[in-house]
This record gives structure tokens, C-alpha cells and sequence, in this order.
């Protein structure tokens, strides 16, 4: 007879459970609704259209899962729930989250197929063709949901990846698909004599102004139009890739990293923010996850420091250093000498 334990079994058999009992309370805006005091359950349930025992369980799950608390038959945020799951907080996860439900989970239900055919499931499940951006690009309201979920889990990373190398020596960093802005508001944050630049798709970029402006750095970091892929490049001694090239098939990433090194002078730069395999890619688990989630997602995947350090030798960078920042994200750094 076996004397293993099966707790780490059971545990995974349940894992899912527990994350869509958050995507559901945060698709329904309890948090939101909880965010100016405790509100019983019955109020909750008028609020949001919902059963009251249904959504009474939905809340004691919540205050299982230490998100809420319950006192006197009313429910309350706790400060992790306050910080990240509501939607005005400056720290809010929301976007991240809601783009997990609507879109990853139901894709993550064909990993199988994803797995025996080496291919994303976009088609299969949202019967769209092209990447994971054509799709969430098609309207406003899904483009500003996305990049929120993206700004939200950028928060986590970015400054701890602005702070893994010295930068001092360099005056303008350009952010290639930059998104919310997030990195080059935590490099300007930490530099104060650096300028700054956001490069992106110019629907994006409409996006990214509100964010900059809503943290002032609007006289430090310019907002410039265009496709990395397509379009001639900012000039720049220091570029940066966050998030960018694990979504990528290998013909684009050395197509982009050679006309960055192109347009760098000599001491010029590139920062990287991804999550870092270790060399034998049974670890950490977190992005071996991710790989899986870009199987299902995009054409790319996670990598090793070493796959990464080919692929930027290639372009003709001299020296490469990683590091592992303790973030969802790790840091390269590249220098073309």
C-alpha cells in the first residue's frame, strides 16, 4: 500500500474552482460594490441581480479564500482585495482578471487539442483568425480591458525590473509596444535626468496619454505611433521589450531585434522583461504556466536565459546578462558595443 500523500492531487483537482470563484466576483463587481463599507448578502443580491443563497455562497467562498470578510451577516473587503480587486484602486488587477475568465480560461479548456497540434486555439474557440490582438483590439471597450489587465499585472514588475541593472548611463528610453506606459513611468521614476518614449499601435496610444497623464509624467515620456514591425523605429539609446517577445514565432523576434540593434549607436541597449525558464525548463512553475499559456494563446512561448542570449548574440549584441528579479518578470540586458 502507498504512503504518499495525495494532498498536492486533491489540491490541483480543486485549483480551478478557486480562481473562478474570483473571476466570478469580480465579473459581478462585488469588491467594487463592497469598496465604501460592508453590505449584507441579500443587498449584494439586489445590487448585482443575483440569488441570495447562490450569491451567499459565492461570498463565504470569498471570505474562504481570505478576500472578504464576514462579520455580523455583513461582507467586507480585505486590504488585498481592496488593493487588487477593486476597480478604482491604482494597484487594481480587474483587467487582468476579467481577461483571464473571458478569454484564457475558456481557451486553457482546449490545452489538449492545443497540445496535440502544436497550435493557439483562437480559432477553435472564438472562431477568429489572426493573434490573441487582432481579437482583443476589435472594440474599444475590449482593447481598454485588456490593457488595464495589462497595466494592473505590470505594476508588479516593472519596477523591479528597471531597478536589476544600471541605467544611468543612458538618456532616452524608447518602450516598444509599451502599452499603459507602466515600465517607462518606473524607469523615469527611478531616473530623473531620463527622457522617456512609448511606441505603440496609435489606438493603443490614445490609451496610454490617460495613463501618463494620470501620473504626471506627460512632460517626460512621449507618445509615438506606429508598428515595431512595420514602421522605422524612435531614435533611442535604450530600447525596451516587456512582454513582447514570448509572444512571437522566431522568424518575427530576430526580425525585431535586428532592426533594434540597427538603430541603436554603439553603448546603446536593450532592456527585456520576461519570464526566465531555468536551463533545464522544469522551473520555475510559474512560467512554465505561462509557456502553456502561450501555447493556447499566441505563436510563441517562454524561454531560457540561454535561448533568449542566441537570439540577441545573433543580432550582434556583445554582451548579455540576466537576472531574476523575484517579479512576475525577470530582466535581460543587452548592450551593443
Amino acid at each position: 500500500m502507498s504512503d504518499s500523500n495525495p494532498t498536492t492531487v486533491v489540491e490541483l483537482i480543486h485549483a480551478f474552482r478557486y480562481s473562478k470563484i474570483l473571476f466570478v466576483a469580480v465579473s459581478l463587481g462585488i469588491f467594487d460594490l463592497l469598496g465604501s463599507g460592508p453590505r449584507a448578502a441579500h443587498d449584494l443580491a439586489q445590487a448585482v441581480g443575483a440569488d441570495v443563497d447562490a450569491l451567499g455562497r459565492l461570498l463565504d467562498a470569498c471570505v474562504g479564500l481570505r478576500l472578504l470578510r464576514k462579520d455580523s451577516g455583513k461582507y467586507a473587503n480585505e486590504p488585498v482585495a481592496q488593493t487588487y480587486l477593486h476597480r478604482d484602486s491604482d494597484s487594481t488587477l480587474t483587467g487582468y482578471i476579467l481577461y483571464s475568465d473571458r478569454a484564457l480560461y475558456p481557451l486553457w479548456g482546449k490545452l489538449e487539442d492545443a497540445v496535440r497540434e502544436g497550435t493557439n486555439r483562437w480559432q477553435q474557440v472564438f472562431g477568429a483568425t489572426g493573434s490573441l490582438f487582432d481579437h482583443f483590439f476589435k472594440t474599444d471597450a475590449a482593447q481598454r480591458d485588456f490593457l488595464a489587465g495589462m497595466h494592473g499585472f505590470g505594476l508588479l514588475s516593472s519596477p523591479r525590473v528597471i531597478e536589476a541593472f544600471d541605467l544611468t548611463p543612458y538618456r532616452r528610453l524608447v518602450d516598444l509596444g509599451g502599452a499603459t506606459g507602466h515600465l517607462a513611468m518606473a524607469a523615469c521614476e527611478r531616473y530623473p535626468k531620463l527622457r522617456a518614449a512609448v511606441f505603440d499601435l496609435p489606438s493603443v496610444i490614445e490609451v496610454t496619454k490617460e495613463y501618463v497623464g494620470k501620473r504626471g509624467f506627460q512632460d517626460r515620456i512621449e507618445l509615438i505611433s506606429g508598428d515595431f514591425f512595420k514602421d522605422p523605429l524612435p531614435e533611442a539609446d535604450l530600447f525596451s521589450l516587456g512582454r513582447i517577445l514570448h509572444d512571437w514565432s522566431e522568424e518575427k523576434i530576430r526580425l525585431l531585434l535586428g532592426k533594434i540593434y540597427a538603430r541603436l549607436p554603439r553603448g546603446g541597449a536593450l532592456l527585456i522583461a520576461e519570464r526566465l525558464l531555468d536551463e533545464t525548463k522544469t522551473a520555475p512553475l510559474n512560467a512554465l504556466a505561462q509557456s502553456l499559456n502561450m501555447l493556447v494563446c499566441t505563436d510563441g512561448k517562454e524561454r531560457t536565459l540561454s535561448e533568449y542570449t542566441a537570439f540577441l548574440r545573433e543580432a550582434g549584441f556583445a554582451e548579455v546578462e540576466g537576472k531574476r528579479t523575484g517579479a512576475p518578470l525577470d530582466a535581460i540586458l543587452a548592450v551593443k558595443k
